[in-house]
């Protein structure tokens, strides 16, 4: 059997024509018997000069894009200048070059850096001569780099980071075919593994075909009559076709779907043979000899030929004969069904013979033939036509001949004498096989919330990827959910405007797709802009507070990563408990009381390393690690300074000591002001009370006495300064430690501290610390002194920015770490894990999706093993096209497309179904829908403060202003946030810097904030 190493696998393709936008549709023009062909566009006329020669009417029909002016030139990185002085031609190349690649359903990112070849098949679109007759070529730098044709493989080159051989060939209509026979000449001498092959072809100026007119080979009907006895010309056409080649053996090893394989090729030239421009017969023939036995492949095997199929009244005859010797040479013993799409699209001219192959590719592909359009009878200059060939004129499926696959040949042939003919053969077996319909509802019905990431270079080009996506897979049944959320991760390129989608199946997801769409926002969709700083990742651990009763339940059932931890902590926690771990973390009835310091400690220590270790599991690895008091135990054994077994003894341990410190009349106070307020205070009560905590700005805790807490809540209260207890009955991080020193340093004084990789950012010394100081003695400290957590995040935000995870079952530190960032006009990513009355799986999906979408990698591969998903094809790049034509378009068509938030009703609908989205983050699509009243208050309506902090974000980034971590506090209603909204949003007469909230100001006497502040202490 012949090797597959010698054979090329079509593994992309794209095609655009007038009314034909992808490869789906240009195959429904096929089936159903369509043609492109008309008249140059009224709207086009403007552009050109328009033609007084006799021939105006005939070079004026053809098939003709409604305009050429339309560019994307964001998503190519493209100055509005250059985008102008660049023919229309290159714009095109570079937007099949994409597509063929995305229909290969590998991201273009994959490509990068490789030897993979470009050869392109062009020819010049006039652009040029109107460039000179408008003029503006005379002050225009880019010029030079719009006009050359070679330049179209080199921008593909470009654009996909490729370092093959990249390059331009003309060899008349021929061009694309040549081209391909050059790519896979490479790929099979072992010069390459793939090749992106193709041809353009754009007629800016109609008249630019006056010579082809003069010379008698457009049809003055207006149509190509291929192989018919009303063969006079044909017409031109518009459009093009680009496929992705690579060495077959490999497509097939590394699963690729392959349309079709090139077998074999010939190219060569008919020299002396004739006179130009008459086509030969004889060097036709050679060159189908020359591919078939360059494919070792009988003629009699071939079923199609997919011919070049001019309609002239010389070049059929010339073509038809050039078959018939072949036939005879090979001693073929039936008809040969031949055809051309040239009567459904006119004469691409460079562009072709890539058009012809990929229309063959795709009738081997669906085994079906399709009829050649224009045809009623033989061409009277062929004798006995019907012995030798057969022209379909009705759709009909593939003859089936056991053992013989389907194979189909495509020829071009150049008006200066350069022929092309390639063999294509239908995928291997192995390739063609499709998932029976048991197995895709088998896979159909597979349970489980699974990310579907869409991203684009634009939030427009966004919510079409949306809406494409949503068309596609309400039209395909077999789609499962894996099936398109495996293919979003592992076939595209992921760029800076991004959306995540969760859903338990599809319906979810469509529905979900809808709201993205359309612009709105839902429950389980996550958007946002990858344009900030991800570096360091940075995992923050709470101490007691963020805990709730079953706050592992269903995070325990759903994921066998924090399953297998959680299991791995028990063992680890048994010999210094009495209790059991699982029970406490999944709220069984049995379980141990979490009002026990000795249980909530340990049980919290154990959430959030598991917690670390599903985010782990999704590739997100923690750069540095911050632990807020016990949370410094965690974040050791997650950083690896710890063992699990060394940290489980000391958060059993220490725990266990605290309770000799519970009803001696100790306690903690969380008060809503600056560390210097609190610290210029404290004097007088020395000795009795102290600093607990600095976890922000305006976040102090303090620990001491009992009657002295009071004392102080008192005073402050008589500065309009809140204060309020925390529900505890001893006091950490105070002098009250001292009595179990000597219990703690002995229970833990046997431990194997390591170096970590992790850096470890110490709020007990409120630096960088080499975790082999982790002793028994620090852990004394940890317990003892103040945290220096505030000042921690303060200067990892001033110095690197990053993203900070706060790693817990329910975020209780992101409302500090946001105003720490407000204070410095820093703009971290501040996420969560786990929330409150969730924490499933879908609810920790979510926040990677905050992650994700910031620009944090993550890994979601995982998740879709189980499902064993296929690479299914997906809707190719929405591009967003505005015009450029000869010159830049003016300034104003640049100006924003942000929504239009001028008036007080609209930013308060925005605000609205901001709300409304927040509330309804754990609920079922597509959302609640507004608040019914914009005066309630958001704690009313239901917001607590770690919603209060994800309405700003969502806030800050649809309407781009800068707005506190509190906006949502000191502006407590719907109403009233619109307006302070619209304040910004307005313009402004001078820069006037923006008052924040203080203590006392309207919404911090909001429970919730100091519910924050409570449950974050420590």
């Amino acid at each position: 059997m012949r090797s597959t190493a010698a054979d090329i696998a079509v593994i992309g393709m794209s095609c655009r024509l007038p009314g034909v936008r992808d490869l789906g549709e240009f195959w429904r023009l096929l089936r159903d018997g369509e043609s492109t062909v008309g008249e140059f566009p009224e709207q086009r006329a403007s552009d050109v000069k328009p033609p007084s020669h006799p021939d105006a009417a005939t070079v004026n029909s053809g098939s003709f894009f409604d305009s050429l002016d339309a560019f994307d030139a964001e998503f190519f990185d493209t100055p509005p200048a250059e985008a102008a002085a660049m023919d229309p031609v290159q714009r095109l190349g570079l937007e099949l070059a994409w597509e063929a690649v995305e229909d290969a359903r590998m991201p273009a990112t994959a490509l990068a850096g490789r030897a993979v070849d470009v050869v392109v098949g062009s020819a010049p679109s006039g652009y040029e001569l109107l460039r000179k007759q408008s003029g503006s070529d005379r002050d225009d730098h880019y010029t030079a780099l719009g006009s050359s044709g070679a330049l179209i493989a080199n921008r593909i080159s470009n654009l996909l980071d490729l370092r093959g051989m990249s390059f331009c060939a003309d060899s008349g209509q021929s061009s694309s075919l040549v081209a391909l026979a050059l790519a896979c000449d490479r790929i099979r001498a072992g010069a390459v593994d793939m090749a992106i092959a193709g041809g353009v072809h754009l007629i800016a100026d109609p008249e630019a075909g006056l010579g082809l007119a003069n010379l008698g080979v457009l049809s003055p009907d207006g149509r190509c009559f291929t192989f018919d006895e009303r063969a006079n010309g044909f017409v031109r056409g518009e459009g093009g076709a680009f496929v992705l080649l690579k060495r077959c053996d490999l497509a097939v090893a590394d699963g690729d779907r392959i349309h079709a394989v090139v077998r074999g090729w010939g190219v060569s030239s008919g020299g002396a043979s004739t006179r130009m421009p008459d086509p030969s017969p004889e060097a036709q023939a050679a060159t189908v000899l020359t591919a078939l036995e360059n494919a070792d492949v009988p003629f009699d095997g071939v079923e199609y030929i997919e011919a070049h199929g001019t309609g002239t009244r010389l070049g059929d005859p010339a073509e038809l004969s050039g078959l018939r010797m072949v036939s005879r040479q090979t001693g073929r013993s039936r008809p040969l069904v031949i055809g051309s799409v040239k009567t459904n699209v006119g004469h691409l001219e460079p562009a072709a013979g890539i058009v012809g192959l990929v229309k063959a590719a795709l009738c081997v592909h669906h085994a079906q033939l399709v009829r050649s359009l224009n045809y009623r009878s033989p061409h009277p200059a062929v004798a006995d036509f019907h012995e030798d060939f057969e022209v379909l004129r009705a759709e009909r499926p593939w003859p089936s001949t056991p053992g013989r696959p389907r194979r189909a040949g495509v020829s071009a042939f150049g008006m200066g004498g350069t022929y092309a003919h390639v063999l294509l053969e239908q995928a291997p077996e192995e390739q063609a096989v499709t998932r029976t319909g048991y197995e895709a509802k088998a896979a159909a019905a597979a349970s489980g919330v699974l990310p579907w990431v869409l991203s684009a270079r634009s939030e427009p080009a966004l919510r079409e990827q949306a809406a494409r996506l949503r068309d596609v897979v309400t039209a395909d049944a077999s789609l499962s959910a894996a099936d398109v959320g495996h293919s979003l991760l592992s076939t595209r390129t992921l760029f800076e405007h991004r959306a995540v989608v969760l859903g338990d199946g599809r319906a979810e997801s469509l529905a979900a797709l809808d709201v993205l769409a359309a612009g709105g926002d839902a429950a389980r969709v996550m958007r946002g802009a990858a344009t900030g700083a991800t570096e360091p990742v940075v995992f923050v651990f709470p101490g007691q507070g963020s805990q709730w009763v079953g706050m592992g339940r269903q995070l325990y059932a759903q994921s066998e990563v924090f399953a297998r931890r959680i299991d791995e902590c028990a063992r680890a926690l048994e010999p210094w408990s009495d209790w059991s771990l699982v029970d406490v973390v999944t709220g069984a009835e049995s379980a141990a009381s979490m009002d026990r310091v000795d249980v909530v400690q340990p049980a919290l220590f154990a959430v959030m390393v598991s917690l670390a270790q599903v985010w782990r599991s999704w590739g997100v690895e923690p750069d540095a690690v911050v632990g807020h008091s016990q949370g410094e135990i965690a974040a050791a054994c997650v950083s690896g300074a710890l063992s699990l077994e060394d940290a489980a003894k000391v958060v059993a341990l220490r725990s266990r000591a605290l309770t000799e410190l519970a009803g001696l009349g100790g306690g903690m106070s969380a008060v809503s002001a600056s560390p210097g307020w609190v610290r210029d205070r404290l004097p007088r009560w020395s000795g009795r009370l102290s600093t607990a905590a600095v976890n922000g700005p305006r976040s102090v805790v303090i620990s001491g006495d009992g009657e002295a807490l009071d004392q102080f809540a008192t005073m402050a209260a008589g500065e309009d300064v809140r204060v309020r207890r925390v529900n505890v009955d001893y006091a950490s991080h105070s002098r009250h430690v001292e009595r179990v020193r000597e219990r703690v340093l002995e229970a833990v004084s046997e431990l194997s501290p390591r170096s970590s990789s992790v850096e470890f950012h110490s709020t007990v010394t409120g630096e960088l610390l080499d975790t082999r100081a982790l002793d028994a003695s620090y852990w004394y400290d940890n317990l003892s002194s103040t945290v220096l957590f505030g000042e921690v995040v303060e200067g990892l935000m001033r110095d690197s920015g990053g993203v900070f995870v706060e790693v817990s079952p329910h975020p209780v530190l992101e409302v500090a770490m946001a105003e720490t960032a407000d204070a410095l006009a820093a703009s971290p990513a501040v996420v969560g894990t786990l929330h409150k009355g969730d924490g499933g799986a879908s609810d920790v999906l979510l926040s990677a999706a905050e992650l994700l979408v910031r620009g944090v990698p993550v890994n979601w591969e995982p998740l879709f093993a189980p499902h064993e998903p296929r690479r299914v094809g997906l809707p190719t790049y929405a591009f967003q096209r505005r015009r450029y034509w000869l010159t830049e378009p003016d300034a104003d068509a640049a100006a924003a497309r942000a929504t239009n938030l001028d008036s007080e009703r609209a930013v308060l609908g925005l605000v609205s179904a901001e709300v409304a989205s927040v509330l309804s983050r754990s609920a079922d699509l597509p959302g609640q829908g507004a608040p019914a009243d914009p005066d309630a208050s958001f704690k009313d309506l239901g917001l607590d403060s770690s919603m209060a902090v994800r309405l700003r974000n969502r806030l800050a980034t649809a309407a781009g202003v800068r707005l506190p971590a509190t906006v949502a506090f000191s502006h407590p209603t719907p109403r009233k946030l619109s307006r302070h909204l619209l304040s910004l949003l307005a313009p402004q007469p001078a820069e006037v810097p923006e008052v924040t909230a203080q203590a006392g100001a309207e919404g911090r006497s909001d429970d919730e904030l100091f519910e924050l502040i409570d449950r974050g202490y420590a």
